[in-house]
């Protein structure tokens, strides 16, 4: 059994001993540790710093000179994986070739659509299971949306 079901294991262990509906995943890992599980080892202090400076470069926003629109300067390209951890390398997109930047779109594509798939399918299970209620319709196609924020105004009263 893998490690992960052992741990959804544990999660529905603890709803049963508790009786919480909710639940706060601190106190299922307390919970968790006063059974003997075992406390993950601590990331590396490089480890930590490469993580803070990923999080740094994905929150870096330039700004279009002809338009004023945001961007994300720096992008994840996936470059494969070592064991169980995924590789990234990043890029700034004014320097990013057309092949490394269509890979790290199409990645962050993936994860939506990834999303998407899995919210479908739990509207699907909960309006299956509570016929008696207004079934929850959640549009997929996006485009609406995004070109309502993209036209929307911002802080200063501008179009983003």
């Amino acid at each position: 059994m893998s490690r992960r079901r052992e741990m959804q294991i544990l999660i529905r262990t603890y709803k049963e001993e508790t009786g919480c509906s909710e639940i706060d995943m601190q106190e299922v890992a307390a919970f968790a540790a006063r059974h003997g599980w075992p406390l993950p080892q601590p990331k590396s202090p490089l480890e930590m710093l490469a993580k803070q400076f990923a999080d740094a470069a994905r929150d870096e926003i330039g700004h279009d000179p002809k338009s004023g629109k945001p961007y994300r300067v720096y992008h994840a390209v996936p470059v494969g994986n070592n064991g169980q951890t995924n590789l990234f390398h990043w890029v700034d997109i004014r320097e990013a070739p057309r092949r490394r930047m269509h890979k790290s779109l199409m990645n962050r594509r993936e994860q939506m659509v990834g999303d998407g798939f899995q919210l479908t399918l739990d509207a699907m299970f909960w309006n299956s299971i509570n016929p008696n209620e207004e079934p929850i319709v959640l549009p997929m196609d996006l485009t609406p949306d995004i070109e309502w924020r993209l036209n929307s105004p911002d802080e200063d009263g501008k179009a983003a």
